[in-house]
């Protein structure tokens, strides 16, 4: 019996503990997530297959972990993506929500654990809980960052792993207006093809000849390595090994970190 009231006494004291440090966390005058455009990760689209990719006949590997869209490149860190960009000029961030903050679905189950056995179910705050949390944390990270040349219209989204494996660049998808339709006419059709010849001849010349089927650039035959696709005006250079990499361990760490009860038996 003695031990039992011990036991309960303790268990009174981690939870006042926890509600302190809830205050705490609240009482941040940082805790303030209005400036923060957070997704909802658990509909990232993964977008990484186990398929290989086949090698064109008499073609070579290529070092696609080497080839950049206007300077950008797999592998950079948040930081210095945006300071290439702000050195080039070419790009801006673009006006809304140029940055998205991300946390990992495992991750977020977790805090959504933590934050309701301190007794907080109230949407509102349960988020502000789980988010400030994740920030302190460091599973609170830039995922995105939405990059726009308002000359031309041109894009760059940039695509980041998490903090696990030190938010690097794992994809870029970079689009023009060649694919837009303005109408059927003779005049249009004509307009429409020059300019698709024009971007496939300038994706040619700064990236050479493809050499996975007509339109992708393979790294090896295997597709977690680093690889390009170009469409009609739009390429997607992507690393799905790093993409991959990154979601193991955050499922691997959210697993070891999950906040259980201390059971006893």
């Amino acid at each position: 019996m003695k031990r039992i009231i011990v036991g309960f006494f303790v268990c009174l004291l981690c939870v006042a503990a926890r509600a302190d440090e809830f205050d705490d966390l609240f009482a941040d005058e940082n805790a303030n997530f209005d400036d923060y455009y957070i997704e909802n990760s658990e509909n990232t689209n993964m977008e990484c297959s186990l398929d290989t990719v086949s090698i064109n006949d008499g073609a070579m590997t290529v070092p696609v972990a080497d080839f950049d869209i206007a300077g950008i490149m797999l592998g950079m860190s948040f930081d210095e993506v945006q300071f290439v960009a702000a050195a080039d000029g070419l790009y801006a961030e673009r006006p809304k929500n140029s940055v998205v903050y991300s946390i990992h679905p495992d991750w977020k189950y977790n805090l959504d654990y933590e934050c309701r056995r301190m007794k907080i179910y109230a949407p509102a705050a349960l988020e502000k809980c789980i988010n400030s949390f994740a920030r302190n944390r460091g599973v609170l990270y830039a995922s995105e960052l939405h990059l726009v040349r308002g000359v031309t219209g041109e894009t760059i989204d940039v695509f980041f792993t998490s903090n696990a494996t030190d938010n690097v660049v794992w994809k870029i998808v970079y689009k023009n207006d060649t694919d837009e339709i303005e109408g059927d006419a003779e005049k249009f059709e004509n307009q429409r093809n020059k300019k698709t010849m024009y971007w496939w001849q300038n994706v040619v010349d700064k990236y050479g000849i493809p050499n996975a089927g007509a339109s992708r650039w393979a790294s090896s035959d295997n597709s977690f390595d680093p690889m390009m696709t170009a469409y009609f005006g739009e390429l997607e250079l992507i690393d799905c090994g790093k993409h991959t990499e990154d979601s193991t361990l955050n499922v691997q760490q959210a697993q070891d970190n999950f906040a259980a009860e201390p059971y006893a038996f």
